[in-house]
């Protein structure tokens, strides 16, 4: 993608209103796809691996479109003051965009304020999941703001697509905290 493609893009990412109409194809109850990755804690680089991390309890998977943006910064604050909740109901949060490493390791510290992982989304994770960002018809390369709830059985029990950050934490964790009720 050229500069001032992803400038355009980033531009209106940051709009509260955007042209991007995108839902989840996941649909409750379906199998989520596996992934191995490279992740980052607190700046520290560290694979990252849905089937380890599903053994350990419920899993919020979170796409993003890419670090440092405006939502995309307000959406990881809102995951990291809500995580001890998360914790608390058995969940670990991921966040997913196709940023490097090196992007990555600095906004796991600075916007994730060392409190939950990021990882790299490749190409083939992002089509799996089915969040590519389309705007103006044309695959942007970039993940959609799509937040999933998996169980420990690798199934999707929420598919939530908003460009607009506000809901997503507030969504994941009323049905994490359900879960963690329910058993």
């Amino acid at each position: 993608m050229n500069h001032h493609r992803l400038f355009a893009v980033l531009a209106a990412l940051s709009l509260a209103a955007t042209p991007f109409a995108a839902q989840a194809a996941l649909p409750v109850g379906a199998a989520a796809p596996d992934f191995t990755t490279q992740g980052a804690l607190a700046g520290k680089p560290l694979p990252v691996a849905l089937k380890a991390l599903l053994a350990k309890g419920t899993v919020v998977l979170y796409f993003y479109p890419k670090a440092f943006t405006p939502g995309c910064t307000l959406e990881a604050h809102a995951f990291a003051e809500a995580s001890a909740d998360f914790a608390k109901a058995g969940a670990t949060v991921i966040g997913m965009s196709n940023d490097t490493i090196d992007a990555l390791q600095k906004f796991s510290t600075l916007d994730c304020r060392d409190k939950f992982t990021v990882a790299a989304a490749s190409p083939d994770v992002i089509k799996a999941y089915d969040v590519n960002l389309i705007a103006n018809g044309t695959d942007t390369g970039l993940a959609n703001r799509t937040s999933y709830v998996i169980t420990p059985d690798g199934r999707i029990a929420l598919a939530h697509t908003d460009m607009d950050w506000h809901s997503h934490v507030d969504q994941t964790l009323a049905l994490v905290q359900k879960l963690a009720k329910e058993h």
